[in-house]
């Protein structure tokens, strides 16, 4: 039951997140124009622009002009796809997904802007800690407190790491760890140690093979912060648990 409903809305939601990721770092509208090759501008029909399916029936080409359409568009609805079922499918249908689904559709879009922009834009975090707030006071409201601290506690350990060593990471990833910290509340820590982690052995690997160019070539954080948020929200709270009964 959670895969039927939660995967074809992912691939759904997936294929906004292209356009989102596309148009947001260029200034463009999200709503118009249409979709439509980048190439011809032919706008795509809608039979041709089915999440996942017409990229694979047309076979990664656009059918007006030939173009070649990047895997990336369907990785990412695919990816949605997925992990809107695994979500689902660990946590259940419940009111929460109201919160759970947006979280992960952000982590989503902000990583892939990032690794082609190096940005994360505040016109998605803003939106999202409204939504945020507003939609845990509706369906999670004894948890308020916790994510309010949660927030403002991530905000200011990325800031001051931030502020210590500019060079690792920006403002934008500070403010998507206070996001995320709306959404996680204490799965935060684990979310921020996962981040932090993977970060690491990123950096460790680039510079084993690159040697001293390793430390120049700058590799965004927010893909690691959304990694992070994304264990964080699935497993989050075992491992704070776990953490409390083996070290406290």
């Amino acid at each position: 039951m959670e895969l039927a409903f939660a995967a074809p809305f992912g691939l759904v939601i997936g294929s906004f997140l292209n356009v989102v990721a596309y148009r947001l770092p260029r200034g463009e509208s999200l709503v118009a124009p249409g979709s439509h090759c980048p190439g011809c501008d032919t706008p795509i029909r809608p039979w041709d622009n089915v999440p996942l399916l017409s990229w694979l029936f047309l076979r990664g080409r656009c059918r007006s002009c030939g173009q070649r359409i990047s895997p990336r568009y369907p990785m990412v609805e695919l990816l949605t796809g997925v992990l809107f079922a695994v979500v689902a499918a660990v946590h259940g249908i419940h009111a929460d997904l109201a919160v759970e689904l947006p979280f992960v559709a952000m982590l989503i879009a902000v990583a892939d802007i990032d690794l082609e922009h190096r940005i994360v834009p505040n016109k998605i975090l803003l939106p999202m800690v409204a939504w945020g707030v507003g939609a845990s006071a509706v369906v999670r409201t004894g948890r308020l407190p916790e994510l309010l601290i949660a927030g403002a506690a991530a905000f200011t350990f990325l800031l001051a790491a931030a502020l210590i060593h500019p060079a690792g990471m920006g403002m934008g990833d500070v403010k998507l760890a206070g996001v995320m910290g709306l959404y996680l509340g204490v799965s935060i820590a684990p979310a921020l140690l996962v981040a932090f982690l993977a970060g690491s052995i990123v950096g460790l690997a680039l510079m084993a093979r690159h040697g001293s160019d390793g430390r120049r070539k700058g590799v965004p954080f927010a893909p690691f912060l959304a990694f992070g948020g994304l264990v964080g929200l699935l497993a989050g709270h075992q491992l704070v648990h776990l953490y409390i009964h083996h070290f406290l």
